[in-house]
C-alpha cells in the first residue's frame, strides 16, 4: 500500500491507492510552488522514488548524527578538561571536531526531517541555501583541517628535530586559514557566481552541478581543484612520505642490530606486528577514509560540470553526499579517540566508560623515534 501520509497522499488523494505512481509523475510534482525554482530541470525526468528511501535515508541520518555529537563532543570536552591534550597539534583536531559537529547539528535534523515529512523540502526557499551553505563551510573546512593534520604529521615524522615545530600560535594560524578559506569558498554562490539548489531525491540543497553557464561550471571546477584535488595531493604526499619514513627507520634500526650481533634493538617485542606494518596500516586507513567518504561526491560534481548528466539519479547523487557527511563520524575516532592520550583522558575524566588505559614510559633511546611516529599517525 502507498505511504499514507505525506504530500504523496496528498497528490494521489486517496489512502486506497495500491503502491505505485501514475505514468508521467515526477520526483519534482511534491515539491512546493516556492522551491521549485530552486528545483533544476534535470530532476524533472526521473519518477519518484520509492518512499522506503526517505525513511532509510532519515534513519541512517539520525544514527550518523548521534555518532557524530557524541564523538566530536567527547574530543571537544576532552580538550577542554584536560591540560595535556591542549598541544599544537590537538588544537587543529579540535577544530576538526567542531566543524564535523557544526556539520552533522545543522544538516541532519532538517534533512531527517524532510525524510519523515513525505520526502520533500519542508522549509524555505531561502533556508535551502543557508543549509547548502552551512553543509559547505563546513565540509571545505574540515577537508582543509584534515589537509593541515597531515602535513604536520609529515614534518614531524619526516624533519624531526630539522622541521619547523609547530607551535599553538601556527596550529591557531592553520585553523583560522581553515575556516577562512571554507567560508570564503561557500559564499560566492550569494553575489552570483555559482548557485545553491535541490538536489538528488530533493530532501537536501548543494551545490548546483548540472546548470552549464559559464558561472556555475567555472565554480564548480573551482571547488574541484581547490578544495579536493590540491587537499588530496597533499594527503597522499604526506603519508606516502610517512610511511616510507618509517620504513627507512625500521630497516636502519635492523642494519644497526645486525652490525651489534643482536637481534633487535628495542627493548619491548610485546607487539606482534612489526612497527612499520602498524604504521602503514594506520596511514592506509587515514588515507583510504578521506577518499572513500570524499571522491563519490568529487566524481559525481565533475560528471555534472562536464555536462554528462546520464546516470546521476536522484539515489546516484543522493548516497554520495551521505558518504561525504559520515566522514564526520570516522574523523574523531581515526584522528582523536584512538589516540592513546586521548585514551587516557578517557580513563582520568570518564572512568565509566571503563576505559583502562595506562600511561606509558620508555628509557630506551633507540625507541624514540619510532614511538613519536605511531603516536602522530
Amino acid at each position: 500500500m502507498a505511504n499514507a501520509t505525506g504530500p504523496q497522499m496528498a497528490f494521489y488523494g486517496s489512502a486506497n491507492m495500491d503502491f505505485g505512481y501514475p505514468e508521467g509523475v515526477s520526483i519534482v510534482d511534491f515539491v512546493r510552488p516556492e522551491i521549485k525554482p530552486y528545483v533544476h530541470q534535470h530532476w524533472y525526468n526521473y519518477p519518484p522514488v520509492n518512499p522506503m528511501w526517505h525513511y532509510l535515508l532519515g534513519v541512517i541520518y539520525l544514527f550518523l548524527g548521534t555518532v557524530s555529537i557524541f564523538g566530536n563532543g567527547l574530543v571537544i570536552y576532552l580538550f577542554n578538561k584536560s591540560a595535556a591534550l591542549r598541544t599544537p597539534a590537538n588544537i587543529l583536531v579540535v577544530n576538526l571536531a567542531l566543524s564535523d559537529l557544526i556539520m552533522l547539528t545543522t544538516n541532519v535534523p532538517f534533512f531527517t526531517y524532510n525524510c519523515f515529512s513525505g520526502g520533500v523540502w519542508m522549509f524555505s526557499a531561502q533556508y535551502c541555501e543557508i543549509y547548502a551553505c552551512l553543509g559547505a563551510i563546513t565540509g571545505v573546512c574540515s577537508i582543509w583541517l584534515l589537509c593541515m593534520i597531515s602535513f604536520d604529521r609529515y614534518n614531524i615524522i619526516c624533519n624531526g628535530f630539522n622541521g619547523p615545530k609547530l607551535t599553538s600560535g601556527k596550529a591557531i594560524v592553520f585553523a583560522f586559514i581553515s575556516w577562512a578559506i571554507a567560508i570564503g569558498c561557500a559564499i560566492p554562490p550569494f553575489f552570483g557566481w555559482g548557485n545553491y539548489i535541490l538536489e538528488g531525491i530533493l530532501d537536501s540543497c548543494s551545490y548546483d552541478y548540472l546548470t552549464q553557464d559559464f558561472s556555475t561550471r567555472s565554480y564548480n571546477m573551482f571547488i574541484f581543484i581547490f578544495d579536493y584535488f590540491l587537499p588530496a595531493a597533499v594527503i597522499i604526499f604526506s603519508y606516502v612520505f610517512i610511511v616510507k619514513a618509517i620504513f627507512a627507520h625500521e630497516a636502519a634500526m635492523r642494519a644497526q642490530a645486525k652490525k651489534m650481533n643482536v637481534s633487535t634493538l628495542r627493548s619491548n617485542e610485546a607487539d606482534a606486528q612489526r612497527a612499520e606494518i602498524r604504521i602503514a596500516k594506520t596511514a592506509l586507513v587515514n588515507v583510504s577514509l578521506w577518499f572513500i567518504c570524499w571522491t563519490p561526491y568529487a566524481v559525481i560534481s565533475l560528471q555534472g560540470v562536464m555536462g554528462d548528466t546520464s546516470g546521476i539519479t536522484p539515489l546516484v547523487s543522493t548516497l554520495p553526499a551521505l558518504l561525504a557527511k559520515s566522514c564526520s563520524c570516522y574523523n574523531p575516532f581515526v584522528y582523536a579517540i584512538s589516540h592513546p592520550k586521548y585514551r587516557l583522558a578517557i580513563t582520568q575524566y570518564l572512568p565509566w566508560f571503563c576505559v583502562h588505559e595506562t600511561e606509558t614510559k620508555s628509557n630506551d633511546d633507540s625507541q624514540s623515534n619510532s614511538t613519536v611516529a605511531q603516536d602522530k599517525v
